[in-house]
């Protein structure tokens, strides 16, 4: 039987399972199963496979799945077997420099989009803003307009009903616009459909160290435009990703060096989370093996089962093989690149669950060593089992074209392995998200009666358990704290076991993704985790080393960043809230809200005020005043501005009321039996009233950081994406 956790279930039948045209779920979670296995073993008829093979093939997809040992990428569970038939996680669009190349590519986008993949996009050919435009003698808008134009379209559509759209942007670092690229998402309200990278060359990153100039290159003449400061530039990247974690950075020759097929072009852009570098018109077709099944008890204690991990590694080549033919692709060039190359990208999940079960701290030269002990026995089973259906399929077409000619007689794949977030499918799967560390080990979650449980990470409950200090007031400040870093009670030792992100030193993170890229065909998707403390030299040296270790690209997160931080401190049953300085940012006003204009009697005049809400409460208010002059205006409209922000940002009416009522200006007058004391206190009482307020009471601030959309949950960045683990929710996969 089917063994799934409730969050498991949760999320299957909220994103996967299909539904009738009423919404109501009308498959079960084997049946879904059932419906991708026979999908995907159904392909072999097209290689003359027997039908009994096939039955048992699909018993074999089946298993794993159910089981858990392996999990394709999100669009295939979702769309195996259905009408869509959409199966890719991702694709790279070619954007050409002109009117119709452009809007060719945002037709392409709104095309994937609808079926439930992302898009990258390099918009390096761009001719800068204010470049000439020849056919209309007028000046272009540049690479960040047309951006914008991208990120409307992906917000229009709502991906196959359960997915909306996620982009890359990505920019070479000698494009004449780079710094306004740099600085484009400062405002986190803007573009907030796009992962962004700067695209850097390893000359580029030399001239940074010898502190040189380097040329700014126009894309449409091939000539120099000026010289910046290569030192300048990297720091300005390094203080807007400290800031709110973008952009984060490509390294392009390190990706071209891995190309396998240069004869076809170079690659200039990756999916939305940078894990697979792809040439335009290729798709990614991803899936990930569960690491915390393929742990047994040897002689000598717990050991990796190399042996169950191999013939799952083999059945999972297979299965993303068949993904390619049994795929509905969007556009036609896209099937064409991508049964001409048929990459696939076989990666992990529950690889902090692994280490915990070896006994191993994820921030260890002993972790470090298994993760390139345990990738390279993937990467080198991926390419035997490639070698081996290729003897009987054939080689991919273009395998005369690529650099595996020089090494392979045959070869199935241009390229096997991949590390992918896997935010949804690790929820499904049970287990820690592809090659990261826990974020936290305890989380609440959100039940459909409006209860709030605390689940603990099992594998610190069992030991706690067996080892004689678990509670039920462990688990729940363990909830608050997230870490066991300052539990008294927790001994060092399993301290040492149960490092959660923020606990860990950038460096560690930075090596961990090292020792995973190099047996990684494609890139690999991982969050570099900051204290909020961190500085930008710290960030400046994660970039460094992660450009001396070879890796392929890097995506940094300092701690609240793009969040609103809220430290409760002393009496818990007070809750008070002090928000944390510089970090308080309002929530953007949406483009509907719902309000309400009182008007009030004042000595001045009439006063209209109107008080707007949205779907979490007041956002905003406006006041008129009949005679006013301008000063009186001014202040008035300056006044609303700020208590709007406030609002937005946090605070809560009370506040406001509060801290309005009882203002005196020179002209208070009595209105129907009760004293009005100036504008200031009119607007209060409107707010007390219209919002039925009660006051003196303890207000919490509320943060207007990132929460999860579905359930109310904290969101997690993880491998470059937003996911929540209390739901399932993610941004990106």
């Amino acid at each position: 039987m089917l063994a799934l956790s409730e969050n498991s279930l949760t999320v299957l039948r909220k994103r996967y399972l299909k539904r009738d045209e009423n919404g109501n779920v009308t498959e079960t979670p084997e049946e879904m199963f059932r419906r991708v296995a026979s999908v995907i073993a159904g392909v072999e008829k097209l290689y003359g496979t027997s039908p009994t093979d096939i039955a048992k093939l699909e018993g074999d997809f089946y298993a794993a799945m159910t089981e858990l040992h392996f999990m394709p990428n999100s669009p295939t569970l979702m769309n195996a077997g259905r009408e869509l038939g959409q199966l890719s996680a991702c694709f790279v669009l070619p954007i050409e420099d002109t009117m119709d190349g452009i809007f060719e590519t945002v037709k392409q986008t709104a095309l994937i989009h609808k079926t439930g993949g992302g898009t990258g996009f390099s918009f390096s050919r761009l001719r800068p803003a204010n470049d000439l435009v020849r056919t209309t003698k007028g000046v272009s808008s540049g690479p960040i307009s047309f951006m914008e134009v991208f990120n409307v379209a992906t917000e229009t559509i709502k991906q196959g009903g359960t997915r909306r759209g996620a982009n890359m942007a990505i920019l070479r670092v000698d494009h004449p616009d780079i710094l306004d690229f740099i600085v484009c998402k400062m405002d986190n309200d803007r573009l907030n459909n796009f992962n962004i990278s700067v695209g850097v060359t390893d000359e580029f990153m030399e001239a940074v160290l010898a502190n040189r100039d380097y040329p700014l290159i126009s894309p449409r003449t091939g000539e120099t435009e000026r010289v910046l400061s290569a030192r300048k530039v990297f720091t300005m990247i390094v203080n807007m990703a400290w800031r709110n974690g973008e952009p984060g950075i490509i390294f392009l020759d390190a990706i071209n060096r891995d190309n396998p097929t240069p004869a076809l072009g170079k690659i200039e852009s990756t999916n939305p989370c940078g894990e697979q570098p792809l040439l335009p018109y290729e798709s990614c077709n991803l899936g990930s093996i569960n690491l915390a099944l393929f742990v047994k008890n040897g002689e000598n204690g717990a050991e990796v089962d190399w042996d169950g991990l191999r013939d799952t590694i083999h059945l999972a080549v297979r299965f993303l093989d068949n993904v390619i033919d049994a795929n509905t692709f969007p556009l036609e060039k896209i099937a064409e690149m991508t049964r001409g190359n048929r990459k696939i990208g076989l990666g992990v999940m529950g690889w902090a669950d692994m280490l915990v079960q070896l006994g191993i701290s994820y921030n260890s030269t002993e972790a470090l060593d298994k993760a390139e002990e345990v990738m390279g026995f993937i990467q080198s089973e991926c390419y035997a089992q490639s070698v081996a259906l290729a003897e009987v399929r054939g080689s991919f077409p273009n395998f005369e074209r690529s650099v595996h000619a020089d090494r392979y007689p045959r070869l199935r794949n241009a390229a096997l392995t991949t590390i992918a977030p896997t935010g949804t499918i690790s929820v499904i799967a049970d287990c820690s998200s592809g090659i990261e560390p826990y974020f936290a080990l305890a989380f609440e979650r959100h039940v459909l009666d409006g209860a709030r449980l605390v689940e603990v990470n099992r594998f610190f409950t069992d030991i706690a358990k067996k080892r004689g200090f678990w509670s039920d007031e462990l688990a729940v400040e363990l909830k608050d704290k997230g870490s066991v870093k300052e539990f008294a009670q927790v001994p060092p030792e399993v301290k040492a076991l149960f490092p959660v992100a923020h606990d860990i030193a950038p460096e560690w993170h930075v090596r961990m993704q090292s020792a995973f890229q190099h047996h990684i065909d494609n890139a690999v998707s991982k969050t570099i985790n900051f204290a909020n403390s961190a500085t930008p030299q710290d960030v400046e040296e994660a970039y460094l080393l992660a450009w001396r270790e070879g890796c392929k690209g890097i995506t940094v997160y300092r701690d609240g960043s793009r969040d609103v931080q809220v430290l409760n401190i002393g009496d818990k049953e007070k809750n008070e809230g002090i928000a944390i300085p510089g970090k308080i940012k309002p929530r953007p006003r949406p483009d509907m809200v719902r309000g309400v204009t009182p008007k009030v009697k004042t000595a001045c005049g009439n006063l209209y005020i109107t008080l707007n809400e949205d779907d979490m409460g007041l956002c905003e208010i406006f006041a008129q005043l009949g005679k006013s002059g301008d000063c009186v205006r001014a202040f008035l409209e300056w006044g609303c501005r700020l208590a709007s922000m406030a609002l937005r940002a946090g605070v809560g009416p009370a506040t406001i009321v509060e801290n309005s009522l009882g203002i005196m200006c020179p002209k208070p007058c009595w209105v129907n039996g009760e004293q009005v004391l100036s504008c200031p206190d009119a607007i209060g009482r409107m707010i007390q009233e219209n919002m039925h307020i009660e006051l003196f009471r303890d207000e919490p601030v509320v943060g207007a950081g990132e929460m999860c959309p579905d359930c109310g949950g904290k969101l997690e960045q993880e491998s470059g994406c937003a996911v929540c683990r209390s739901c399932g929710f993610s941004r990106c996969s």
